[in-house]
């Protein structure tokens, strides 16, 4: 059974992000205050839920939750100061869209850029151990595969409802093929599909 956060003296919101590994949209990124008497049963590790369910524990996490912001960083953004400073960003710009001031942060991860005058840990896996995170990691996917969604009518080659803008093979092959949409992050290299078949 998940902790309801890391520790109980101050006020604590849960961060995690979504779409590190992707080949072409944003990485979003949420921060969660849940109250102390917080219960969602099926709540975990956004990974490790159905669609369904992260969808339906979106709804319920969005209307309980003292308080929470999901925020952006764009693919222009990412080429120009890699993904892992992107992913420290869209949490930073997440946190500041809160509506309370947290007094603690608790990050899925292990490395984090300080946010300042609010004092952090890191917890690897901690979308799995604290339901604030998890509440997190499900926010934040859930509202990156809905823009995922929304851009895949544009650019349908890519398939980008099915794959979100992980690397499948569709993906690359179409990639490949097509080109690369300005939605793309042009510093992740996209590798021939058939290169698989090889190795």
């Amino acid at each position: 059974m998940l902790l309801n956060c890391y520790q109980n003296v101050l006020l604590e919101a849960g961060c995690d992000e979504a779409g590190r590994g992707c080949l072409a949209g944003p990485v979003f990124a949420a921060a969660v205050i849940l109250p102390p008497d917080f219960i969602a049963g099926e709540l975990t590790d956004s990974k490790k839920l159905t669609h369904k369910q992260r969808c339906s524990l979106r709804l319920i996490i969005e209307r309980e939750a003292l308080a929470w912001a999901v925020a952006e960083v764009d693919n222009i953004e990412i080429d120009r100061i890699n993904i892992l400073n992107a992913s420290f960003l869209a949490m930073h710009r997440a946190i500041e869209k809160l509506s309370l001031q947290p007094e603690y942060l608790s990050i899925d991860g292990n490395r984090f850029k300080a946010f300042p005058n609010i004092p952090h840990s890191c917890i690897v896996k901690g979308d799995g151990k604290y339901l604030n995170i998890a509440a997190a990691s499900v926010l934040a996917k859930t509202h990156r595969d809905e823009f995922m969604e929304r851009i895949s009518a544009e650019y349908p080659h890519y398939e980008w409802h099915q794959n979100k803008g992980y690397p499948t093979i569709i993906h690359r092959k179409a990639a490949l093929e097509h080109g690369l949409s300005p939605f793309h992050r042009k510093t992740f290299s996209i590798s021939d599909p058939q290169l698989a078949l090889f190795s």
